[in-house]
């Protein structure tokens, strides 16, 4: 052997940089090569910091015979400076040079399942399994009810490619995404409807994150966001019929919070006394939720109606009907302004609860005037005392005046108004965005509207071609499959409720046996389709046209409602698909002053009375005559606004709202209050920042 073959063979001399270069990667690969000691790096990598006995437990090294073996670990790690000890604190943590070993075991292992041949899938339930073809079979035959034999063939499909992509990271979702891509190449689009996965995109998460001005609720209104539009997702793919989706999709129709259609009612009418009277009553759901008994005193009775709101406003979408609120405290009349601070205190709390939306569920108490007088104005004062602290209250007040004289709270509401509160004068029983309480006593105690869906007038009248009969008969024809589905989401909120999803409903009272269900639909943009679209002017002619089209409405809806079982109603009530019915008929067919006049955004919805002109009419005049007859026609409901303008004095909203009740039976007065957005600023009116925090953003 020569001398210079001998070199090639012998050590590096000791000492010099190859040779312990050399060692050094020698030992940090003898590390890797326990599992022991990769698993500790993971724990600190993932944990933190640890003390001894800490990070002893984690790595599974419980027993006393067993902490030799874990010293002896750890020494290899410290040795090799891929685990450092902090000797002030007496915790260890991983180094970088840990962690790139760490990384580099992870790179190691993930490459040896590729060579190897052999397939892991990162799955929704958050293990790392080895891929199986047959779990997709299972999958397709399971959850898309496909027959085995085109199971088997789509699945045999699916694994060619995976192999052939030779993917590094597979995951469930990924694999669900080649599966549904095939069955779409070989026409089978129901079967890839029922195995779509629904979520949002990567960017729409993000976005929500970003955008956090709209999380107006925090946590629960990012997770309600995200929840909503899952769901929704799910009822327009695989709920609806696909002409009602389609429908919708398309500005024909409007469904209004697709994500709970099919979960929660859109109005509720109920009795609290009833419900306090009785105790809450759960049963095994909400079990953190405290069990309040009878309530007799002051106190039981305002912390069971907090509750009571509380839970009411996340079993209904939109609005709570509280009737009874005055004959629950009337044998406490001697003690008015313990009421008073006690209900004002009810009030706040329960305006703690999350929002469905944006608006939230609005919970409204239904106050008779004639009844017991010091309760109803301690009621309205403890209102007002809410309203003051609360910059955009959720929970308003009914006033309804059928037995009493308006003009007996009609100051102080106006003081209310002035400041931003919610209150809706009305002789009948309606909620406060006109929806008609369709119960009696003969139906029960409990009424229930389902009223999410709004058709758009303006687009039938549009494509009507200027023919008032075909564009009745075309509003007929849409009815039908939107009422079929309405009945179809009875059926699924009446199953949810009597499975235990809405516990109030379901135990308290008594949905199933004792509540009246009506089915209301939404008339969107009346005005625009007659006048402004079919030709005809605003008179007595072009009226009477107005009125044969709700007439037509009304027919169908009592028809079809005798072949579903269910009452269907026709109203005019506000909407968030005026707006989009509007925009999306813009994009359509320009935007030109038939479809979306310059002045407004939106489509009509019901009547709109200016309190500048109210002094001005009487029972005769055109605008209140025909107030008038829209109300009797409409037998779901009409959304009368009065609208007052910024500058009017509190004596001024007295008086329109003294001569509004002597003209119609229910109105909502409207006024537009400037809100900071920035610190919730509202007792003082202001236009360019806030006098308070100096801010330029105002709601």
């Amino acid at each position: 052997m020569t001398m210079e073959m001998k070199g090639e063979l012998e050590e590096p001399k000791k000492g010099s940089i190859l040779q312990s270069t050399s060692k050094r990667v020698r030992m940090i690969f003898s590390v890797m090569a326990s599992p022991n000691r990769i698993d500790i790096l993971r724990i600190l990598n993932s944990k933190g910091p640890l003390t001894y006995s800490e990070l002893k437990s984690l790595a599974g090294f419980k027993s006393k015979k067993e902490s030799g073996k874990f010293a002896y670990h750890l020494r290899k790690l410290l040795r090799q400076s891929l685990v450092a000890l902090n000797k002030s604190e007496r915790r260890y943590t991983i180094t970088n040079l840990g962690k790139l070993v760490l990384s580099l075991a992870r790179q190691i292992e993930e490459r040896s399942i590729i060579e190897s041949g052999k397939m892991y899938v990162r799955t929704s339930h958050e293990s790392i399994e080895e891929f199986n073809s047959h779990k997709i079979i299972q999958s397709l035959v399971r959850e898309g009810s496909l027959p085995l034999e085109l199971a088997q063939k789509i699945t045999e499909e699916v694994e060619n490619r995976i192999y052939k992509y030779q993917t590094t990271y597979l995951t469930g979702s990924l694999i669900r995404e080649m599966v549904n891509s095939v069955l779409l190449e070989h026409g089978h689009e129901e079967y890839r409807n029922k195995l779509a996965r629904l979520g949002l995109p990567v960017y729409d998460v993000q976005e929500l994150l970003s955008n956090l001005d709209d999380a107006a609720s925090g946590t629960d209104g990012l997770l309600f966001t995200t929840g909503q539009r899952v769901f929704a997702e799910h009822l327009l793919t695989n709920i609806l019929p696909k002409d009602v989706a389609d429908s919708h999709l398309s500005g024909d129709l409007h469904i209004t919070n697709p994500g709970i259609w099919s979960m929660i009612p859109d109005t509720i009418f109920v009795n609290v006394k009833d419900l306090i009277d009785d105790g809450i009553i759960l049963g095994g759901k909400n079990l953190d939720i405290s069990r309040i008994p009878l309530s007799k005193s002051i106190d039981d009775i305002t912390s069971s109606l907090s509750v009571i709101i509380s839970l009411l406003s996340k079993e209904a979408s939109q609005e709570i009907v509280c009737d009874g609120i005055v004959s629950l405290f009337s044998k406490h009349s001697k003690n008015v302004e313990e009421i008073e601070q006690k209900l004002t205190n009810a009030f706040a709390t329960a305006s703690t609860t999350p929002n469905y939306n944006k608006t939230g569920t609005n919970v409204s108490f239904r106050i008779p005037l004639g009844t017991d007088t010091k309760i109803v104005n301690a009621i309205i004062n403890a209102y007002k005392n809410y309203t003051k602290i609360t910059p955009t209250p959720k929970i308003g007040l009914v006033i309804d005046y059928s037995k009493g004289k308006i003009s007996d709270v009609s100051e102080i509401t106006a003081e209310i108004i002035s400041i931003g509160g919610q209150i809706t004068f009305t002789k009948d029983k309606i909620s406060s965005s006109g929806i008609t309480n369709a119960s009696t006593k003969a139906t029960g105690p409990l009424g229930i509207s389902l009223q999410s869906v709004s058709i758009n007038l303006p687009r039938l009248a549009f494509e009507s071609n200027k023919d008032e009969t075909y564009f009745r008969a075309r509003l007929a024809l849409l009815m039908k499959p939107a009422l079929s589905s309405m009945a179809l989401r009875k059926k699924d909120i009446s199953d949810l409720t009597r499975r235990g999803l809405n516990p109030i409903l379901a135990k308290n009272t008594q949905y199933m046996q004792r509540s009246s269900i009506s089915l209301v639909v939404n008339l969107v943009g009346l005005k625009e389709a007659v006048f402004n679209i079919l030709g005809y002017k605003d008179n007595k002619e072009g009226r009477a046209v107005l009125h044969k089209v709700i007439e037509t409405a009304v027919d169908v809806a009592a028809k079809k409602g005798k072949e579903i079982g269910d009452p269907v109603h026709i109203s005019m009530t506000e909407t968030d698909g005026s707006t989009r019915f509007a925009h999306l008929d813009g994009e359509k067919y320009g935007k030109n002053s038939a479809l979306n006049p310059e002045e407004s955004d939106s489509y009509s919805q019901g009547i709109i009375l200016k309190s500048e002109e109210i002094a001005n009419f009487t029972n005769k005049s055109e605008e209140i005559t025909e107030c008038n007859k829209l109300s009797k026609l409409l037998n779901g409901g009409l959304s009368v606004n009065l609208e007052i303008p910024n500058e009017a004095k509190t004596a001024d909203i007295k008086k329109s709202i003294e001569k509004t009740a002597e003209l119609t039976n229910s109105f909502k007065p409207i006024r537009n209050i400037a809100i900071c957005g920035e610190c919730g600023f509202k007792d003082q009116p202001f236009t360019d920042k806030c006098p308070k925090c100096k801010s330029p953003y105002i709601v």
